[in-house]
């Protein structure tokens, strides 16, 4: 059958984007999915999401890696989704919808090019040496490092993501650098298993780490520059729970076509 896709991408994250309200494409076969994804023989992207109709909900959202896994939540992915549904008419300017880590509240432009989606709460931070380990909605690692332009994050970030720590369950590892009055992040994807050009889950980790480390509370907003672009977190912090945290930045229609499947 011919499959109609959609490629979109958020500060470089790309992810092919599936109409799925008639439950037409069944995504339980992972080389499909990997198929799909590959950029060599098929559509390419770091990931493929299903939205679906969903009682209660305007839509939810079904994300995938690249390697053919079910994923934990996706923040550029969500935001893509959202300005998916808005291109399908299916919303307007605001939308609750689900994903695997629960209901998301965001809020799209008029020109429906910027999001701005919820995260979920935070409210505990561990440490991994110099490091902070935490989860929002995906599971992330956070380090402090110099010279970032020219570090290797492929061989830094797969050597931390397979150790002894992380290698069963995974981790994504984010590499950050202090730049202006925010920072400059890179990120090893675990399910691409490789840098990506930006992870928002990622970026919203370096935030709140960053909150913690540097001692802020109150109402935060930090920049964050990716290789793909800029994005945007604001979130509230009362020294225990971050609370009202927001993932913001672009979210662009590539292109749309058919593949073979």
């Amino acid at each position: 059958m011919k499959l109609h896709f959609y490629k979109y991408q958020g500060a470089g994250n790309d992810f092919i984007l599936i109409d799925n309200r008639t439950n037409a494409v069944k995504h339980t076969d992972p080389q499909l999915i990997k198929r799909l994804c590959d950029r060599r023989f098929g559509i390419g992207g770091d990931g493929i999401m299903f939205l679906q109709n969903r009682q209660g909900y305007d839509f939810e959202m079904i994300y995938y890696n690249a390697d053919g896994q079910p994923s934990s939540m996706c923040g550029n992915g969500g935001r893509c989704i959202v300005a998916f549904a808005r291109y399908l008419g299916i919303i307007g300017t605001e939308t609750n919808f689900l994903a695997v880590d629960g209901p998301h509240y965001a809020k799209i432009s008029a020109s429906g090019d910027w999001v701005s989606m919820q995260m979920i709460d935070v409210n505990e931070i561990d440490r991994d040496k110099d490091a902070y380990v935490l989860n929002t909605g995906s599971p992330h690692y956070v380090a402090l490092v110099q010279a970032l332009k020219e570090k290797n994050v492929y061989r830094d970030g797969y050597s931390i993501r397979n150790n002894d720590t992380y290698k069963a369950k995974g981790i994504n590892v984010n590499f950050v650098e202090p730049v202006g009055e925010g920072y400059f992040v890179r990120t090893f994807e675990r399910g691409v298993e490789d840098e990506t050009y930006a992870c928002g889950t990622g970026v919203t980790a370096v935030a709140l780490a960053m909150a913690k480390h540097n001692h802020q509370t109150g109402h935060i907003a930090t920049p964050i520059k990716v290789l793909g672009g800029d994005l945007n977190i604001r979130f509230n912090y009362d020294g225990e729970i971050f609370k009202d945290i927001f993932l913001e930045g672009p979210a662009v229609k590539v292109f749309e076509g058919e593949v073979e499947i």
